[in-house]
């Protein structure tokens, strides 16, 4: 597949307060598409294969400085059904960070109307750092990646379990030092769009049309305001509050736990209301889960079949099966058969050999790398950190991470302390956390049409309050409240994805203030209209 080489010219305006020059279609190097391997198209029917096209597109690492190199993006494409009436590309991001957004194409029609995918070509891409992307790697073996990851254990509560996971984090920074080379300096936020933007003049569109979820949501906001003339149409889904994730990633955490908080009780809640329909419905579900949560602090249980089940499983089970409300009943399965341990019925040792399955699959792996053989080549990415440091300025040392632990374990009883030892410990100590330049703002986008920004009331991750936020910090922007659980709803809400598929099509505007609801309930409540 052939290798082009972006050319950035000087003879787009610099984007206002960006004091970054908008790559010009025409005069930068296009994209040369060509067939996709088998293993990228797995999955695609056979008669629909022709529609996907592959490449690979050279950037500079850094911008501003072509001396230090270059890397290749990898890119997908799949062609607008209806080439005659094709408006341009619409280029597509999963979040993550460090999620891989190569395939996403070949999941357009989850994610959108017909009428989109008719009209538009669907570009995928994995952004610098991530997949097949030039991947950052801080080990250059699976051994030395499984050793230093020991300690980073869910929700550490002991001294002797604080101390292995801050070890662990600055053993981690120490390798990614050592080991990630130029790229770890420059995998900010802004260093992807500045890589997005290049795209999109490659491809030829003079103006960017976008859909990114969660922290795709980041990506779009902060290319709206570095490059307001260049943006046409931005659908960003589950948003981050910019603002506060690039100037205070400590307070930004700790919101972000308590946002997993909301939709925790939310589904305690739905939980009472739907009575039998919920596994874990009997009784006050609320009280139940807080009583678990506090007997897992002070130590693990064993569920039937020999599953142990500690606090950070717990954790970890819970705050996935947030993420999407068809995994509720499972969750309310998998609670329920934990509080049975707890307090054993006549009803429970009757069923002393439930189906243990949804917790088995909600677990992580306690032994991923149990089979590592020494010096076998380390084949993951370190790209979540990689952005999520540079993007996020700490302003702390290690030695502040286990009070601030404290402090957000009392405002986030289940989520707090997991939070911090997941994203401010390991930024702590992040060796280019001080040294990368990511785009903190003004964020005021003074762009042809509104941003378009699609929040759940019950969203985990992201929560709601942060949608509200990043609208009324864009300023040009129209925010669609949805009335549902899980992190992002595009492809489930048949009112949202209407008026997307309209706005991106037409650029029309849908109406301000409005409260959408999905298409389906959690545990088969009917849906309201």
């Amino acid at each position: 597949m052939a290798v082009t080489a972006a050319t950035v010219t000087g003879t787009a305006a610099a984007a206002p307060g960006s004091g970054v020059r908008a790559a010009a279609t025409g005069s930068t190097a296009a994209v040369n598409w060509d067939a996709c391997t088998k293993a990228e198209v797995a999955g695609v029917p056979a008669d629909q294969v022709q529609q996907y096209s592959c490449a690979r597109y050279r950037v500079p690492i850094d911008h501003d400085d072509a001396s230090l190199g270059t890397i290749d993006l990898a890119l997908m494409k799949r062609a607008a059904k209806v080439p005659g009436r094709r408006i341009g590309s619409l280029f597509l991001n999963p979040g993550g960070p460090g999620g891989s957004g190569l395939g996403m194409p070949k999941r357009g029609a989850k994610y959108f109307q017909p009428q989109v995918l008719d009209r538009f070509d669907l570009i995928g891409f994995d952004p610098r750092g991530v997949g097949a992307s030039n991947p950052l790697r801080c080990f250059t073996t699976a051994e030395d990646a499984h050793d230093v990851k020991l300690g980073q254990i869910p929700v550490p509560i002991s001294r002797a379990e604080i101390s292995a996971a801050m070890a662990s984090f600055r053993d981690y920074g120490e390798f990614c030092r050592r080991n990630a080379g130029t790229l770890l300096d420059h995998m900010s936020t802004r260093d992807v769009v500045r890589d997005l933007d290049t795209l999109r003049a490659a491809v030829g569109d003079k103006q960017l049309s976008f859909a990114g979820f969660s922290y795709g949501t980041l990506i779009g906001a902060t290319y709206a305001a570095m490059f307001p003339q260049q943006t046409r149409a931005i659908v960003i889904d589950g948003n981050v509050d910019p603002d506060l994730r690039t100037n205070d990633g400590v307070t930004y955490d700790i919101a972000r736990a308590q946002g997993f908080e909301i939709a925790l009780d939310g589904f305690l809640k739905r939980c009472a209301q739907a009575g039998k329909a919920c596994a874990f419905g009997s009784g006050d579900p609320r009280a139940k889960f807080d009583e678990l949560r506090d007997h897992l602090r002070g130590e693990p249980i064993t569920l039937p079949g020999g599953a142990r089940f500690d606090l950070g499983a717990l954790t970890d089970t819970t705050s996935g099966a947030l993420y999407s409300p068809d995994r509720f009943p499972s969750l309310a399965q998998v609670l329920q058969q934990a509080y049975d341990v707890l307090h054993p019925t006549v009803q429970s040792q009757k069923q002393r050999n439930p189906d243990v399955k949804p917790l088995i699959a909600a677990l992580r792996a306690q032994n991923t790398h149990a089979d590592t053989h020494p010096d076998s080549p380390y084949t993951a990415d370190d790209s979540y950190y990689g952005v999520n440091c540079a993007d996020k300025p700490m302003g702390i040392g290690p030695n502040q991470v286990p009070g601030i632990a404290a402090k957000a374990e009392r405002q986030s009883p289940t989520f707090g302390r997991g939070q911090v030892f997941t994203d401010i410990a390991a930024c702590s100590t992040w060796p280019s956390a001080k040294t990368s330049d990511p785009y903190r703002g003004p964020w005021q986008a003074h762009t042809a049409n509104p941003v378009l920004v699609v929040s759940n009331f019950y969203d985990p991750a992201t929560q709601y309050r942060f949608g509200r936020r990043m609208a009324a910090e864009l300023g040009n922007s129209r925010l669609l409240s949805v009335d549902a659980f899980g992190h992002c709803i595009l492809g489930d809400a048949k009112g949202v994805d209407e008026a997307a598929t309209a706005y991106l099509i037409e650029l029309k505007v849908p109406a301000d203030g409005q409260v959408f609801q999905p298409d389906t309930q959690p545990f088969g409540t009917p849906e309201r209209t």
